[in-house]
């Protein structure tokens, strides 16, 4: 058990990933998992909470007077820890301070996407770079161009179906003609209200014969792999070389913290619906699912990828982004990963 700011977090161990059926009623969350605990009990002294029961596979915590919500989570192992169920109960008249970690596909929903009494998932799309900064240019596309267009038809095709999508911009703008602030003011968006998942679209650039696709998620680079492209899509030059070096240092740092490993594991279960779904609508080549430091999708609180939907410099590629269609098959594919990722019909 921990308290944290806005929130009481009760975290039990489980023996493998579970399904759920959770059920909140009056004083109670009752959660029922497919594994068996071991059973105790006790009293509980914390803000929001009593007690806890644990019989069987059903798991019962106890709210104080005047709590009637909760939040929960069955987190699938990483780092070295086993699979958990976590329970968030707010501490404040502000729900919405809890941590926006959703549940995993494992974990029942109280109800579909479509009753009017269900909860809509919210998804930040993040069309890269933007006013002072245009991003990557060559003789076929402007990477800010591109970026836009793609986040404005996924985010009509999420509408569609039931998402609140905020826009980090939706015209030729920055956020802060700071480069830091920038990537600062659109990284916090993930952090207001509840937010299911974070996107932020990028076109690459490199030499003219790279190709293909790449969806990243925050994390320190893999062996081998190049710090150009982090430092790059961080501003580029000294800026993007200081920002490179935080997010890195706060890569590091995160290791072991419970709730940012959560973030790291549906990240990078997200980060492969997205490869998954746009490798499969374009023929693209896969560069595959990898992790690095880019400082917009370092929020320790919400699923977030960097999807790099292919060469803007390169003369095959090149030519492809600047076609509508071609945009609208990304697009599309990736607002189908991000419905997938969300149990979202």
């Amino acid at each position: 058990m921990g308290q944290h700011d806005g929130y009481t977090r009760l975290v039990f161990d489980l023996p493998r990933t579970a399904a759920s059926q959770v059920k909140v009623t009056g004083q109670s969350v009752t959660v029922k998992l497919n594994v068996t605990l071991k059973p105790e009990q006790g009293p509980l002294s914390a803000p929001g909470v009593t007690a806890y029961a644990v019989a069987g596979g059903t798991v019962t915590v106890t709210l104080a007077r005047g709590h009637a919500q909760a939040r929960v989570s069955v987190l699938p192992p990483a780092a070295g820890q086993g699979a958990r169920l976590v329970v968030d109960v707010p501490t404040s008249a502000a729900a919405s301070r809890l941590p926006a970690t959703p549940a995993p596909a494992a974990v029942a929903r109280p109800a579909s996407a479509s009753s009017p009494a269900a909860i809509r998932p919210r998804v930040v799309l993040d069309a890269g770079h933007g006013g002072n900064d245009p991003g990557a240019v060559s003789r076929w596309v402007t990477e800010e161009d591109v970026t836009l267009d793609i986040a404005l038809r996924t985010r009509a095709v999420l509408i569609e179906h039931g998402v609140d999508v905020v826009m980090t911009r939706t015209g030729d703008q920055h956020l802060s003609a700071n480069k830091g602030a920038d990537l600062e003011a659109r990284s916090r968006l993930a952090t207001t209200g509840q937010v299911s998942a974070f996107v932020s679209i990028h076109v690459n650039s490199a030499g003219p014969s790279a190709q293909g696709i790449e969806t990243f998620y925050f994390g320190q680079p893999l062996a081998g792999s190049s710090r150009s492209l982090a430092v790059q899509e961080n501003g580029g030059g000294s800026v993007g070389e200081e920002l490179t070096r935080k997010a890195a240092g706060l890569a590091q740092n995160l290791l072991g913290d419970i709730l940012a490993q959560a973030k790291v594991a549906f990240s990078r279960q997200l980060a492969t619906r997205v490869q998954s779904r746009l490798i499969a609508a374009t023929g693209a080549v896969n560069r595959g699912v990898r992790t690095d430091a880019f400082y917009v999708i370092r929020n320790p609180t919400t699923p977030a990828i960097l999807v790099e939907v292919g060469f803007g410099s390169s003369p095959v590629e090149g030519p492809r982004l600047a076609q509508a269609a071609y945009r609208d098959r990304i697009a599309q594919a990736l607002a189908r990963a991000i419905l997938d990722f969300l149990n979202t019909k």
